[in-house]
């Protein structure tokens, strides 16, 4: 919680400096001069609304939304020497990050992977496929779950969901505004907005919106890094490396069917040239060698 608010002021306050810029700027009078009577503070808190809603009730609702849409079964009364293992590694890995211990459960995938998901660090949800403990020796699942785990344990969940509500601010927050300026200005619009305020706002929001994913997976690459480096803390760098060689063994897995919950992933799909750009995960190769010189 404490993270969330500190997120939200923090944003809060880029966009009062923001405001304060463009007043400093003499944005809002160059608009009135143009005949475009925009409040620039009121469009703020409009895209904030907006932008930041849709983000947090998907983190709000992204352990049930995992839950059904990748089927994933809650190991609540373990039945098999495998799932009390998984339990107690889970439950002794989160003692040694400080978190409460979260729910855990596996789903029904031939791809090995593994996500963790949750509105918090301490309420959040790990769970691995069917083709990760297939394919995977018992060291490397330990690894895969101190993965997870350190996601969980750096709010990376949080960071990331609230990371896209400011990017998603600013699509809307400029997309508006270009909307305007091109309606008024070119199409000479004098009263409400014509035609082209609509079509030239929607073009510019799904361009803007382009850009702003790109944002979202560099950061989304970086805390792979961090999480291999986590995972290599709870097991050993050894055990984190040898699970992401297995990966690279079985063909680099795609990203889990649910698009949403692919950034959570301990794998992700191959990138080259411009995909790169948009890409959840780094290249396994490039993870290793991190690892490597760790």
């Amino acid at each position: 919680m404490k993270r969330i608010l500190l997120f939200v002021a923090t944003n809060l306050a880029v966009l009062f400096v923001i405001s304060l810029v463009f007043k400093l700027l003499g944005l809002e009078g160059l608009l009135q001069a143009n005949g475009i009577d925009l409040n620039l503070k009121a469009v703020l808190i409009y895209a904030a609304l907006i932008g930041f809603s849709g983000s947090l009730i998907s983190l709000f609702l992204s352990k049930s939304m995992a839950k059904s849409s990748m089927g994933v079964e809650l190991i609540e009364q373990p039945t098999t020497p495998f799932e009390h293992w998984l339990l107690q590694t889970v439950a002794r890995q989160s003692e040694a990050v400080g978190i409460a211990m979260p729910e855990v459960g596996i789903f029904d995938s031939p791809d090995p992977n593994a996500f963790a998901t949750g509105w918090n660090r301490n309420d959040a949800l790990v769970a691995v496929s069917t083709g990760l403990l297939e394919h995977m020796t018992r060291d490397e699942v330990e690894a895969v779950i101190g993965h997870e785990i350190s996601h969980v344990a750096n709010g990376d969940m949080v960071t990331l969901t609230l990371l896209q509500g400011v990017v998603n601010t600013f699509v809307i927050f400029l997309s508006t505004i270009i909307g305007n300026l091109v309606d008024r200005l070119i199409f000479k619009t004098e009263e409400g907005h014509g035609p082209a305020y609509y079509i030239v706002s929607m073009l510019s929001q799904a361009l803007l919106s382009v850009l702003a994913t790109m944002i979202v997976m560099a950061f989304s690459r970086y805390r792979e890094f961090r999480a291999d480096a986590g995972g290599a803390q709870l097991t050993s760098r050894r055990q984190m490396v040898d699970a992401l060689r297995a990966l690279q063994r079985i063909h680099e897995p795609q990203d889990l069917p649910a698009g949403e919950f692919a950034a959570f992933g301990i794998s992700g799909s191959i990138g080259e040239g411009i995909q790169r750009l948009f890409m959840s995960h780094p290249p396994l190769e490039e993870r290793i060698a991190a690892l490597e010189g760790y």
